[in-house]
This record gives structure tokens, C-alpha cells and sequence, in this order.
């Protein structure tokens, strides 16, 4: 088993496993669901006791991997680019304490918004934690970055992060296997001076810090993810991550000579960006994702010298292809090719026979005998309510918002104020938000989509659904006459139109939990349950 078929996504998990790790922390989001999983159906994993069950949300999850750091071991988060944005604090942090045991935080932006609300590069966090991050351009690179990691984690007692996008993350290719190492022994260190951040402790670590910075330079000049390309002429490329490739098939494809810059560690191997930048009259800078470095680039050599996204070389927005990175090197543009019109583009839609259609009928019958039609949703997959044929819900904007923007609206006056999330999604962010509509008595309906799963990413465990829900509502200090269950079904649709009804007209904080399993959840039992040997 030296040789594995495996995505991107599964090289970081194997990698890690095969590193020494001791547990993954993580909360669902594509594309980086699949490294937790693939750790979780491992064998070797449960052999070796590591640590695999998913976080509540991506805040608690950093937090949990940092303290199994302190203590010693070696530990993994893994998220998508906006989950980084609500682990920031932990994050930016956890660079001025430093860690004890090596911590990778591997996290997989997803330039053309595949299944995400924007393009935000990860890179920029690790640049503002000032912390190593690596780009690895291939599956196996990700395999080998993720020991190359925790041993640069340990030795610089610093985070790292891995970065990697949607195409690397969910492609497959061979990967080359190393022997497996041994877990860290437990050795909790007893550094209060480090890790109690009190501001005279602060400001010595954030000089610590800053310390670092030359010598993380320098194990980037050195670094087998930053490697320069023979080449001739004068053109000349540096090429990010997954830019890479795209670079080397474009070389390839129309026999462009050109000196080429791989990176994949940063902070910049100076040394190698200035030999470059020497040698050429004019350097093309490939990144996926936002223009971080040319924008660094041209405020340093000066914006002649530089083509790439700012200049309209490259696109601004999403994905870089081979042709793109072609055309912007003066190779001509290949004739295109017309898609035939046989198959109709086909929006997304509810899985036939789910829950949520029937809560979205009894949700809009409501709501037509109102003035006002506003819905405040949340990220999952109720989200498709949006579509016709429902056209239910009218914002969406992140994890959490729901009732929150529901809360600002019926503080403005907006009547009825609706707001409809997820389990696990209340569970992730919602929480919060309702004990602030508590507090202020706002006259709110949370319609809570209960389908006992994480359905959107798969079907994961939830951290909060069933009687947890209502214990939790309880517990914030709902007012048990309101919260409400319905289940929705269609022989109940009088009935749940009845109860929105009452609580929609209701001048306080009620919850409504639409309690139904996931049809594809209960699909996927019924299947293991009939399965041989089950």
C-alpha cells in the first residue's frame, strides 16, 4: 500500500496520519469535508486512537486542536476559507502564543464560488498571522507538505497552514507513501508566560514574533515547495500552488521557452523572487485566487514590469485554466468549441420527497397573508428555497445570519420577522443570535429545519438536534409555550400552517422546530441496514 489512488482532499488526510497526527478537528464545508472523513473511515486512524469527531463549528474546533497542542500532540483543523473566517480569532492568536505540539491548519478556498458566497484567498489570513503557510501544487506535494508541516510547526513553535482550492482538493492522482511515524508522547507544557495573553505577555510574544520573520524567510529559500525552472527569453513567470501546473502545461502544450518561479511556501523566498526579476524585462504572476503577491510585486519592482490579474493579463475572478495562463504568455487562443443545446442547464433543487418542501408550503402559505414577505435564511440546503418553485426565502448571507438579521429587521419594525436555519447550523452560529432576541424581547420566528443531519456536505453528525434543540431553546430562555414542533408532512400542512400562524403573529421571541429526518440520511440507513452482515 506504499502507491494510493487519492484526492487532494485525502493526501492531506493520509499525510497527516502517516506524520504522527493525534486528532482532527474540523466542521463540514466543501471542499475540505472529505480530509476529516477519509480520517474518520481509516483504519489506521482507529487503530492508533486518532481523535476524529467533528467540532460544532470552526471557532471550537481551532480551539480544541490548539490545546491538544499545548499538550503536546499533533493536531489538524480543517475548514473551508469563510470557516477561517469565524475561526479568526483563535487563529491570528494562536500566532502570538505559539504552539508545543505541531499544528497544521489545512483550509480550501474555492475561487468561482462552486459551492461558497465569495472568493477570499487564505493566504492573506496566513500573511496577516504572519505565520508559514504552504501551497502545495499536487496531490502528492500535499501528501509530503503535511509531515514537511508539523515538523516546521514544531521547530519554529508557530501554526502552519496548508492551503490548498476546490481543484486540487477534489482531483485524484497517485501518491507515494512514507513510513508511518509515532504519535508525540504527552507533554503539556506549563508556559503561562506564553499562553496567558495579558498584554505584558502580548506585546513580548508579538516581538517574538516579528523575530521569526527573517528566519522563516530563509526555510523559504530553502524549501523543496519553492523551486526555479530553467527557461529562456524575456518573459518570466512565478507561479502559486495549483498556478503552477497550469504554467507547465501552457510551456508544454505551445512550446513556450520561459524561466518559471514555483512557489509554494511563504512567506517569499526573497533571494529567488529578485534573481527573477533580474533575469526577465517582464513577469507574468499566476495565483489562484486573489492578487496578493502581484499586488506586493508592484508596489516593490513597479507595475510595468508585472502582468497578472490587476492588469487584465488574467482574469480578476475565478479559476485560472491552462488557456488563460496560455493566452496571457502570447500563445494564440484555441478554437472554440460549441457546447451542443441538447441538455438543458438544470438549477439545483429540495430532494424530491424532502422535509423542507413541505415546510416551505406551510411557510408560504403564512407569509402571503402578510404585507410583508421577508424570510431571513441561513447556509444548508433549505438555502434552494430561495428557487422556484418556492421562492421563500429572500437573504443569505453567512453562517449564523439568520436570526440575527431577523432581530435587526423586527427592531426596525419589520413585522413578521422570520428567520429559518439548520440544526446544525443553529448549533454553529444560531445560538448566539437567539439569546440576543431573548434579551431584547425582539418579537422574532425561528423556524428551525431539524433534519438530524449536516445534510448539505453529506450527511455529517449534528451537533444539536431532536430534544437538544428545545432543552437548548429552553435553556437561552425562550418562553416554553413558544417553541413549537411540527412535523412537516403533508397531511400535517393545516396543522403547521396553524402553528406559524399563532407564533408568526406572536410579539415576542418564539422557535419553531420543523422536525423531520433527512430523506437521504434515511435512504442511507435503510441500505446499511439491508446490507450483507449488518
Amino acid at each position: 500500500m506504499n502507491r494510493q489512488l487519492l484526492l487532494g482532499a485525502e493526501a492531506v488526510a493520509q499525510g497527516a496520519i502517516d506524520a504522527g497526527l493525534s486528532g482532527v478537528y474540523a466542521y463540514p464545508g466543501t471542499p475540505s469535508t472529505e480530509i476529516t472523513e477519509y480520517i474518520q473511515r481509516s483504519k489506521e486512524a482507529r487503530e492508533n486512537g486518532i481523535r476524529s469527531s467533528w467540532s460544532t463549528n470552526e471557532k471550537t474546533a481551532y480551539e480544541a486542536a490548539l490545546g491538544m497542542s499545548y499538550a503536546g500532540k499533533r493536531s489538524l483543523v480543517c475548514m473551508k476559507h469563510v470557516g477561517l473566517n469565524v475561526a479568526a480569532d483563535a487563529f491570528i492568536n494562536s500566532a502570538i502564543t505559539g504552539v508545543n505540539g505541531g499544528l497544521v491548519l489545512a483550509v480550501a478556498d474555492d475561487p468561482s464560488m462552486h459551492s461558497s458566497q465569495n472568493e477570499q484567498d487564505s493566504r492573506v489570513y496566513g500573511k496577516f498571522a504572519m505565520v508559514p503557510v504552504l501551497e502545495p501544487a499536487s496531490q502528492q506535494e500535499l501528501y509530503d507538505a503535511m509531515s514537511h508541516a508539523f515538523e516546521l510547526s514544531e521547530s519554529v513553535r508557530l501554526p502552519v497552514v496548508v492551503r490548498m482550492t476546490t481543484r486540487l482538493s477534489h482531483s485524484r492522482a497517485g501518491v507515494e507513501r512514507q513510513a508511518t511515524l509515532e504519535q508525540n508522547p504527552l507533554y503539556a507544557e506549563y508556559a503561562p508566560e506564553r499562553f496567558v495573553l495579558m498584554p505584558h505577555n502580548a506585546r513580548r510574544q508579538y516581538q517574538h514574533l516579528l523575530g521569526l520573520q527573517s528566519m522563516l524567510e530563509e526555510l523559504s529559500e530553502s524549501s523543496f515547495l519553492n523551486q526555479p525552472v530553467e527557461g529562456h527569453g524575456p518573459v518570466g513567470v512565478i507561479a502559486f500552488g495549483i498556478g503552477y501546473n497550469y504554467v507547465m502545461e501552457a510551456r508544454l502544450a505551445h512550446g513556450i521557452d520561459c524561466r518559471v518561479l514555483k512557489i509554494g511556501q511563504y512567506p517569499l523566498p526573497r533571494a529567488q523572487v529578485n534573481e527573477l526579476f533580474d533575469a526577465c524585462d517582464t513577469v507574468l504572476v499566476v495565483e489562484e485566487g486573489y492578487p496578493v503577491y502581484e499586488e506586493l510585486f508592484r508596489g516593490y519592482f513597479g507595475s510595468s514590469k508585472i502582468r497578472g490579474r490587476m492588469d487584465g493579463a488574467l482574469p480578476r475572478a475565478g479559476e485560472l485554466t491552462t488557456d488563460l495562463v496560455a493566452a496571457a504568455l502570447g500563445a494564440a487562443a484555441p478554437a472554440s468549441t460549441a457546447i451542443p443545446g441538447i441538455v438543458v442547464n438544470r438549477p439545483p433543487e429540495l430532494c424530491k420527497g424532502c422535509g423542507h418542501r413541505d415546510m416551505f408550503d406551510a411557510i408560504n402559505i403564512v407569509m402571503q397573508e402578510n404585507e410583508e414577505h421577508h424570510v431571513f435564511s441561513d447556509i444548508g440546503c433549505y438555502t434552494l428555497g430561495a428557487l422556484p418553485p418556492y421562492n421563500a426565502i429572500h437573504t443569505c448571507v453567512d453562517m449564523g445570519a439568520s436570526i440575527t438579521m431577523a432581530k435587526g429587521a423586527a427592531d426596525a419594525g419589520l413585522r413578521p420577522a422570520v428567520a429559518v436555519l439548520g440544526d446544525s447550523t443553529f448549533a454553529h452560529s444560531g445560538m448566539t443570535g437567539l439569546l440576543d432576541a431573548v434579551n431584547d424581547r425582539s418579537p422574532v420566528t425561528v423556524i428551525i429545519a431539524d433534519n438530524d443531519t449536516t445534510a448539505m456536505t453529506g450527511g455529517q453528525h449534528s451537533s444539536a438536534s431532536g430534544s437538544k434543540i428545545i432543552d437548548i431553546c429552553r435553556g437561552l430562555g425562550v418562553d416554553e409555550k413558544h417553541i413549537r414542533v411540527i412535523v412537516p408532512l403533508k397531511k400535517n400542512l393545516q396543522e403547521n400552517i396553524a402553528v406559524l400562524r399563532e407564533e408568526f403573529a406572536y410579539e415576542g421571541v418564539s422557535v419553531v422546530i420543523a422536525q423531520r429526518e433527512c430523506i437521504e440520511s434515511a435512504a442511507k440507513k435503510k441500505r446499511r441496514a439491508a446490507a450483507p452482515g449488518q
